[in-house]
C-alpha cells in the first residue's frame, strides 16, 4: 500500500486547522485537500498579501480564513492560533543560494520562527503540530539544510517542554516536490524554449515526490503521531541527465557545476538514525531518541526495524526511474 491509499482527511474532521506558509505551493495543495474534509475551520497564515489576494480569488468556502502574518512575529502567531487544533508548519525560506547569501534571515525564519511557533502552540493548547522538513536536513551541506535540522530538533524537543500539556509535535521529511516553486522541472521547461539546458553534474541524483503524495504524508503523519516522530515517504529517485531528457528531449545541455551548498546525492535517513527507524509499509518512521510524557505513543513502535547499516540515499534507493518512467512522472506535473 502507498500513502495515497492509506491517507485520509478524517483526522481533520471537526478541527480548526492552520497552515503556516499557506499560500505556498504545498500550502495551497493542503488547503484544497483540507476543504474536502469536515474541518471546522481552515486558516491560511502567510506574510505575502498578494498571494493571499490571489488565493482568495480562486477559493471560496465559508470555513476558510486568511491571516497575514509572519512566523517571526510571536504576537501575531498567538492571535492566529486561538482556538486552533492542528497546525501544519510549511513556512520557510528554502532557496539554497538565497539562504547562503542571507544567513541571518534564514535563521530568523526557519529557526526562530519555529521557536515562536512551538511556544505559541503550547500557550494556545494546540493539539498537534506537524512540520515539513527536507532531505537536506540530513548531514547538511548548506545553511538551508542546517536550519531545517535545527527546526526538526526544536520541534521534537518541544514534546519534552510540553510535558503533560496537550500539544504534541512531529515532523515529515521528504525530497524534491515535482513542479513546486524553485523545482528544476519548470526551469528545464523554460530553458527548453531557449534551446539550451544547464546541468549541474550528470552524476547528481534526487528523490522525487508528487504534491498530492506530500499532502498525503502530512495527513498520515497527523493520524499516526504521538509526538517526536519523523515520518519519511518511500520515494523514487532519478539522475539529472534522465530528468533533463524526459523534460526536454534532444535539447543541448551545458554542465555548469554544482552550486555552493549542493550535494551530488541526498539522504532521507542517515545510518545513525536507522537504529531507531521502522518500516511501516506505506512509510518509514524515525522514532525520537527520548521518551517524552507517558501519554505519547513512543513506547509502541509498529512496523519492522530497518536492517543494520541502513541508509536511505538517492544514489542507492529503489526504485530508480528509467527514462520512460521519468517521462510519465514529468507528464503528471502541470
Amino acid at each position: 500500500m502507498n500513502l495515497l491509499e492509506t491517507a485520509t482527511t478524517s483526522v481533520l474532521d471537526g478541527k480548526s486547522v492552520l497552515i503556516t506558509g499557506g499560500t505556498g505551493s504545498f500550502g495551497k495543495a493542503f488547503v484544497k485537500r483540507a476543504l474536502e474534509s469536515k474541518a471546522r475551520k481552515v486558516i491560511v497564515f502567510s506574510r505575502d498579501e498578494q498571494k493571499h489576494y490571489e488565493m482568495q480569488r480562486t477559493m471560496s468556502d465559508k470555513r476558510l480564513r486568511f491571516f497575514v502574518g509572519d512566523i517571526r512575529d510571536r504576537d501575531r502567531l498567538m492571535s492566529a492560533l486561538r482556538d486552533v487544533d492542528i497546525v501544519v508548519h510549511a513556512a520557510a525560506m528554502k532557496h539554497v543560494p538565497i539562504c547562503e547569501y542571507n544567513p541571518i534571515e534564514a535563521v530568523q525564519t526557519n529557526v526562530n520562527g519555529a521557536k515562536n511557533l512551538l511556544e505559541s502552540a503550547m500557550a494556545c493548547n494546540v493539539e498537534k503540530v506537524i512540520a515539513l522538513s527536507t532531505d537536506k536536513a540530513v548531514s547538511p551541506a548548506n545553511l538551508y539544510g542546517a536550519t531545517k535540522l535545527c527546526m526538526e530538533k526544536l520541534l521534537i524537543a518541544a514534546n519534552a517542554y510540553a510535558g503533560d500539556r496537550w500539544t504534541r509535535f512531529s515532523c515529515v521529511r521528504y525530497g524534491n516536490v515535482m513542479g513546486s516553486a524553485g523545482s528544476v522541472i519548470p526551469l528545464f521547461r523554460s530553458q527548453k524554449s531557449r534551446g539550451q539546458l544547464t546541468i549541474t553534474d550528470a552524476r547528481m541524483t534526487r528523490f522525487w515526490i508528487e504534491m498530492d503524495e506530500a499532502v498525503a504524508l502530512v495527513l498520515r503523519g497527523l493520524e499516526l503521531m504521538g509526538g517526536g516522530e519523523i515520518f519519511i515517504p518511500k520515494l523514487p529517485t532519478s539522475d539529472i541527465e534522465t530528468l533533463a531528457e524526459a523534460v526536454a528531449p534532444g535539447i543541448p545541455r551545458t554542465t555548469v557545476g554544482i552550486r555552493p551548498g549542493e550535494k551530488l546525492h541526498e539522504t532521507l535517513i542517515g545510518t545513525e538514525e536507522a537504529r531507531r527507524t521502522s518500516d511501516c509499509d506505506d512509510l518509514l518512521v524515525i522514532w525520537p531518541e527520548f521518551q517524552f510524557a507517558s501519554r505519547t505513543l513512543n513506547s509502541v513502535r509498529p512496523g519492522r526495524p530497518v536492517p543494520e547499516g541502513f541508509e536511505y540515499s538517492s544514489d542507492s534507493a529503489q526504485p530508480r526511474l528509467d527514462l520512460e518512467a521519468t517521462r510519465a512522472m514529468v507528464a503528471r506535473v502541470a
